[in-house]
């Protein structure tokens, strides 16, 4: 039986973008090659136990993860741990038939007969003021040894065409495979399974959503911006709820929200039921991120039916379709104008909804797994 390694220490931190990806193909492979192939996790040490979003925490992971949390409190500990990560991989005897890197750059200390590495976006080449200094010191050493990968996976067409002029890559070696939607949580709810989320978060009848990592890159300022040119009675209305992960280079947003708490509301990390009742609740979601790879929290949305409001950039229009309002980001009037038109607009919002939830219907984690699958085994099939 061949040995598979996958890269997992995103799984030790709380599942934002790459960790979510990680996990929900990682699950299914293993389901889907159980008679064909032997995998194995690596958390620094490896393991055949996917950790994530269990609630019975194995010992082993409950002790990764607290180390994992506080190396990330400590930038120069969190440098410093990348490189005794990739030292360390030297000492372990097995060599993998293939090594699945899902979160950009190999550890090439690591023994192995293929490799495939997932490049996600080239934000820390395009913007690197949107990432901790220590990451993109990181990226601007290591970001080449994405060439020695037999083949890269990508989520939109949009970052393969970003591969092929920025690294040369032949389009042979380069799968586009989309990202999915867990169907059988991001649902349509009957309203009375909601109640106990809106009550917990004491959420208003009618409100405005955004979902993600609380960052510059997300153009939160701008929403905020946009957001702050409606009327009082507007607002009033239709309230900002604001939900995800708290990134970095915060401050003057998190300052911003609570200028405006009247109206804004920040209710952090959630749980994944917790967010698919939220998306539920929400009358409208807007994503007006200056840049994504993918970009999934829309997608999410859709498979609930909300209405979407996106960027008119990157990815999103090859994600989102004709089912999403689109807004130029950098245009707060456009975004403030959107956002009246559609809150005010019951019929356009039951039109997006419909086709949300049709886009949606196209992207499974199920079909992105098999296609993972597809080129795995391509590639073990070829003669070493």
């Amino acid at each position: 039986m061949k040995k598979i390694l996958i890269d997992a220490v995103s799984l030790l931190s709380p599942l934002t973008g790459i960790g979510r990806y990680t996990y929900e193909v990682s699950s299914r492979l293993q389901k889907l090659s159980t008679d064909k192939y032997e995998i194995f996790f690596n958390y620094g040490y490896h393991s055949k136990e996917l950790y994530g979003l269990s609630n019975n925490q194995s010992t082993a992971e409950q002790k990764a993860k607290k180390l994992q949390l506080f190396i990330k409190k400590f930038p120069f500990f969190k440098k410093i741990s990348r490189y005794i990560y990739t030292y360390m991989a030297r000492f372990y005897q097995t060599t993998y038939d293939l090594y699945f890197q899902p979160s950009f750059i190999p550890n090439l200390n690591i023994k192995t007969k293929k490799l495939i590495c997932t490049v996600h976006d080239f934000s820390f080449k395009l913007q690197p003021q949107w990432h901790p200094k220590e990451r993109i010191e990181y990226f601007n050493e290591n970001f080449d040894l994405v060439k020695k990968a037999d083949h890269i996976i990508t989520g939109s067409n949009f970052t393969k065409q970003e591969i092929i002029d920025y690294m040369q890559m032949p389009q042979d070696k380069i799968s586009v495979i989309y990202h999915g939607v867990n169907h059988g949580l991001y649902k349509l709810y009957p309203q009375n399974e909601l109640q106990e989320t809106k009550a917990k978060f004491s959420l208003p009848k009618k409100f405005l959503l955004f979902v993600g990592s609380i960052e510059p890159r997300k153009n939160l300022l701008t929403l905020l911006k946009a957001y702050n040119l409606l009327a009082n009675d507007e607002k009033g209305e239709l309230p900002l709820i604001l939900v995800g992960f708290k990134g970095w280079e915060n401050q003057e947003i998190m300052q911003e929200i609570e200028k405006n708490r009247d109206f804004i509301r920040y209710l952090g990390f959630v749980s994944d039921s917790e967010l698919a009742h939220i998306y539920n609740l929400a009358a409208v979601f807007i994503y007006p991120s200056l840049y994504e790879g993918f970009g999934l929290p829309p997608l999410e949305a859709m498979a609930c039916g909300t209405p979407v409001i996106v960027s008119d950039v990157a990815s999103l229009p090859e994600v989102c379709g004709d089912a999403a309002f689109y807004v130029e980001p950098t245009d707060s009037i456009d975004i403030k104008n959107k956002i009246l038109a559609i809150a005010k607009d019951e019929k356009l919002r039951e039109e997006l909804s419909q086709k949300s939830k049709a886009q949606a219907a196209l992207f499974s984690w199920d079909k992105a797994a098999q296609e993972h699958l597809k080129v795995i085994e391509s590639l073990l099939e070829t003669r070493f």
